[in-house]
């Protein structure tokens, strides 16, 4: 392929046609039919993480920066009552695609297309707001966290999952060059840990949880805590149970790797 493609769509049929890139297809959830791919989201150690991050609560959720709607699916699957706002009209990547996973798996999950940034729903409207890969996508940080905490109910969460973290502006070039899909078609971001606290603080929600890149089965997806403290216990030669998880925490906060994820999850006070 030469130059960049013209739409998210259009990139992602095109990986989909590459042999060799059929893994990451997958681990992207980007393959059909994606009632199908939903459904592996919704049985994947990265929402079995999720759900135990918001166990316990329940009614409205807004999915922001939805796109084919594996999360909405599974926010639906648990009982939510979903809104999903996705900017993308495509029936592979965005709206479309939604909407037909609803149809398909007779599900009500409303759907919006409009940007994060200027949200078209009452102030007070949700229980939750979760983004999947979307603050850092941002057109403006502050203002799609401001819009996020807006029209959460009071009590309710704020959750933003697989952010890519920076640790210092310089390293965005490097980040970009090795995303396996910018150089598609671009659209990828990525921005200081700071400057994700400092927006989700500035909304007036309250942080209660930011896990770092090792932390969790969320950021860490396809791979796992356990498969990681295997890793680590194999180059030690001792047995993984004797990996602590603090040793795994302590070393997600260490590092350094331009684009690494972080996943936050914050509150708004009643």
């Amino acid at each position: 392929m030469s130059g960049k493609l013209s739409s998210w769509e259009e990139a992602v049929v095109w990986l989909r046609g590459q042999p060799d890139q059929q893994e990451l297809v997958r681990a992207c959830f980007y393959d059909d039919p994606l009632r199908a791919a939903a459904e592996r989201y919704y049985a994947s150690t990265e929402w079995q993480a999720i759900r135990a991050l918001i166990a316990g609560k329940h009614g409205t959720a807004l999915d922001l920066g939805a796109g084919r709607g594996i999360s909405s699916y599974a926010l639906a699957r648990d009982g939510w009552r979903v809104s999903a706002l996705e900017p993308d009209p495509s029936n592979v990547v965005g709206a479309g695609a939604i909407r037909a996973l609803a149809q398909d798996a007779k599900l009500d999950i409303q759907v919006e297309q409009n940007w994060g940034e200027s949200l078209p729903y009452p102030d007070a409207t949700f229980d939750l707001v979760h983004g999947r890969q979307v603050l850092h996508h941002a057109r403006d940080l502050k203002q799609l966290c401001c819009e996020a905490a807006r029209v959460l109910k009071p009590g309710g969460i704020f959750i933003a999952t697989r952010e890519h973290v920076i640790s210092k502006k310089e390293d965005l070039p490097e980040f970009l060059a090795a995303h396996p899909l910018h150089h598609l078609y671009g659209g990828e971001q990525a921005y200081l840990l700071d400057e994700y606290l400092e927006a989700i603080r500035s909304s007036g929600l309250v942080l209660t949880k930011v896990l770092n890149p090792y932390q969790s089965n969320i950021n860490l997806y396809p791979e796992t805590v356990s498969s990681l403290k295997q890793s680590f216990a194999g180059r030690l030669h001792c047995p993984a149970i004797l990996i602590p998880n603090f040793l795994i925490t302590m070393l997600g906060a260490r590092s350094n790797a331009p684009g690494r994820l972080y996943s936050f999850v914050a509150r708004k006070n009643d």
